[in-house]
């Protein structure tokens, strides 16, 4: 998740002070990745430090105000125009997990998978209901314009991801029987599977007519 960007987004929109920006980035995802005021003032004075945003005056209740500047637009409209990179996809704790987990005998990986998969379905249960609610929002015209549309876009990223997991999980744990049963065969001693042998080739004989 780009915290930076982020903000430059909210910024584009006017000059906001650093608490009003970490409610606007929470509304605008649901809260799905909360931030906290450290974190966005970390992130604009590094903004700041690149040229991308400056100090805007204050509000009348004193508080400072940062707008984007002119590189600040450009860079946004880059990262708007650059697809997300995959070559380096982030750590992921479960795939972690079940790694260290076919490496270690003492651990029933079959249970972990298990008790991985009804978190990921009651997750998915419930992204699935808070869309329903952002629907029916949206359909009664009681959203809050933009950023309900945003956050119904977020839930239905986290819909497909989960139901994703869901499929891993599943398609892991065959994997594991399948190699499990492998494992018990050799280990009792079955021997391979034949194959046919090889047969010499026939002489060719030819059909053709005598002259």
């Amino acid at each position: 998740m780009s915290i930076r960007h982020g903000l430059l987004a909210l910024l584009d929109d006017g000059p906001r002070y650093g608490s009003q920006l970490r409610t606007e980035f929470e509304s605008r995802t649901g809260s799905t990745w909360p931030l906290n005021v450290g974190q966005v003032y970390t992130t604009l004075a590094r903004l700041e430090r690149d040229g991308l945003v400056a100090p805007g005056g204050e509000d009348p209740a004193g508080h400072t105000l940062y707008a984007i500047t002119d590189a600040g637009r450009a860079e946004l409209r880059l990262w708007y125009e650059r697809p997300v990179d995959r070559t380096s996809p982030p750590r992921d704790e479960l795939a972690i997990k079940l790694a260290m987990a076919v490496g270690s005998p003492a651990v029933d990986i079959r249970a972990v998978i298990q008790a991985q998969r009804h978190a990921t379905v009651k997750a998915m249960q419930d992204y699935t209901r808070l869309k329903a609610q952002a629907l029916a929002a949206l359909e009664s015209g009681t959203a809050r314009g933009r950023d309900d549309v945003a956050w119904l876009l977020v839930l239905e990223q986290l819909i497909f991801q989960t139901e994703a997991e869901a499929r891993w999980l599943d398609h892991s744990e065959s994997r594991l029987v399948r190699l499990s049963l492998t494992a018990d065969r050799r280990a009792e001693g079955d021997p391979p599977q034949a194959t046919a042998p090889a047969t010499a080739p026939k002489p060719r004989t030819s059909h053709a007519p005598p002259r």
